[in-house]
């Protein structure tokens, strides 16, 4: 099967293609197939950095894991980060390459696309497998001019194309049916047949909508996959953020009365910045038996919380006057005047500082919080890595994506010197590559929580701080629930989807005389993306 592939795409954004994907790279491994995962592009503020310091998106990075194999830039060849509503950062093989503009989105993307055939080439000579990964819905008909992730990439790779939908929603038989019903002939073509996802239920209540399906499109359902209660990976898309507040882990913790000293339940409030990203760091907090994590915009959640979380922006600046705009600000400082503990990651450690010196992204110097004894200033350059350092004993692996540089007043964290603005009022202490004052935590540093020994001591730390209840059990770390989360998926692929089929769709391609739906208001065809 040397250079075979197969493109998952799907009817909406969040209708579990990069589930799917993780879940195919994961069975297919089991087979002892050599499987790549691939995104053409990707539109996310949640990355990762791999080991030869490129960054991806978090997705496909999980997916390689789902795969066994070295996460690569080939793999998510581009990475847009949107900054605003209006530009995104792009991320060429995993180095930052300029910015690109929404006017610019549809047709602009030419050696975006280039490059995206070249590293799909390159995956494809080097395992037998590679599983794609499409964005959004092929049925965006308004982009198909410039796509080269959808079908414009099925038609210059000549791969297979398999559409899931999110039953759960609702809509998803006349979404499948809509979508191929949109889409170009020859688009059709590649179009070979659907998956239906998070189905809660007795399949044989939906089983005569599918038949009604398979016999108006001329094309099978490969299988329905079940709900899977507790199962997320890493997500790209800003609507799947905090996919894991509705998981089984938060049903089987112990009763969740209101947050207080004397409960067993540590009430996390992290923010939710209008250009929040790496929200991934708090994954690992979500996993935690006794943690109740939750998104906010709220100053009175901010305000009631055990810990809160500003986690990282890719628009420090414009999110920082968005957290003053709604009050965010207020709660925050009268947290740290109480000696209630508030964490910043990334951006959310540079909105900590005294002053930030920004000629990159917003081109601004603006007062930060002034919680921490810091002064931040951006550099065109981006600052890449994956650090290695130690908390009270605890070793640490991390990775960091900034632009931002905080430099730490080491007279005033130690005390040594006045702060009018109170930080280091109460001395301080180094913490990671960051610092700690008070109740204030900061650092550059993503994923740290991931690390299951310094995750439970520091919030043990944190806990012992305000004289809460919760301690650490003995549960499966991180890693371990993500290798089962994965192995669940594969198993729900195994067991529910037609893998015979689908086997045969790898090797063989979409059959030659699928039926063409016809609309009479579409062109008779768009020319592949080049």
């Amino acid at each position: 099967m040397t250079g075979r592939g197969l493109l998952v795409a799907g009817t909406t954004s969040d209708a579990g293609k990069s589930l799917v994907a993780a879940g195919l790279c994961r069975w297919l491994a089991r087979q002892g197939v050599r499987v790549a995962p691939f995104k053409a592009q990707n539109m996310s503020n949640n990355s990762m950095v791999c080991a030869d310091g490129a960054e991806i998106g978090r997705a496909q990075w999980v997916q390689a894991m789902a795969a066994g194999v070295v996460p690569e830039a080939a793999m998510n060849p581009v990475l847009l980060k949107p900054g605003s509503d209006r530009t995104s950062h792009i991320v060429l093989m995993g180095r930052a390459d300029g910015t690109l503009r929404s006017g610019e989105y549809a047709t602009g993307r030419g050696r975006l696309a280039e490059a995206a055939f070249a590293a799909l080439d390159d995956l494809r000579r080097r395992f037998d497998v590679v599983v794609c990964e499409g964005a959004g819905s092929p049925a965006e008909i308004n982009l198909r001019a410039g796509d080269y992730v959808n079908m414009g990439l099925a038609r210059r790779a000549n791969l297979p194309v398999v559409v899931v939908a999110d039953v759960d929603r609702g809509g998803s038989l006349a979404a499948m049916y809509g979508t191929l019903a949109l889409l170009e002939p020859a688009d059709q073509q590649h179009l070979a047949g659907f998956v239906v996802n998070k189905f809660r239920g007795d399949v044989e209540v939906l089983r005569p909508g599918l038949e009604r399906i398979t016999e108006l499109t001329g094309r099978p359902v490969y299988g329905v996959l079940p709900w899977l209660d507790g199962v997320w990976i890493d997500s790209e898309d800003a609507l799947a953020v905090g996919g894991w507040q509705h998981s089984v882990l938060h049903r089987e913790r112990p009763d969740a009365r209101p947050a207080g000293r004397n409960t067993r339940i540590l009430n996390v409030a992290v923010v939710r910045f209008p250009r929040i990203s790496n929200a991934t760091d708090v994954d690992a907090l979500a996993s935690e038996p006794g943690i109740n994590v939750t998104l906010t915009a709220d100053p009175d959640v901010v305000a009631s919380a055990d810990l809160v979380v500003l986690p990282g922006s890719r628009a420090t600046v414009s999110d920082l006057a968005w957290l003053r705009q709604r009050g965010l600000d207020a709660a925050v400082a009268a947290r740290a005047a109480a000696e209630r503990p508030v964490l910043g990651i990334c951006g959310g450690y540079q909105m900590l500082a005294r002053r930030i010196v920004d000629p990159v992204e917003s081109g601004s110097t603006v007062d930060g919080l002034g919680l921490l004894p810091t002064e931040v200033v951006f550099s065109t350059e981006k600052q890449l890595g994956r650090p290695v350092g130690s908390w009270r004993g605890h070793e640490v692996n991390a990775y960091e994506i900034h632009h931002g540089v905080a430099t730490i007043d080491h007279n005033v964290l130690h005390g040594e010197a006045p702060d009018a603005r109170g930080a280091g009022r109460n001395g301080g202490e180094t913490f990671l590559d960051g610092c700690h004052v008070g109740s204030v935590w900061g650092t550059t540093w993503h994923g740290t929580f991931e690390n299951d020994g310094f995750r439970r001591a520091w919030l043990a730390a944190i806990a012992g701080q305000i004289g809460h209840a919760w301690r650490p059990t003995d549960a499966p770390g991180f890693a371990v629930q993500r290798e089962m989360m994965l192995d669940r998926l594969a198993d729900a692929v195994d067991q529910h989807l037609d893998t015979a089929a689908l086997r045969h769709l790898i090797e063989h391609g979409a059959a030659p005389d699928l039926p063409t739906l016809t609309s009479s208001h579409l062109s008779t065809d768009v020319s592949p993306s080049r």
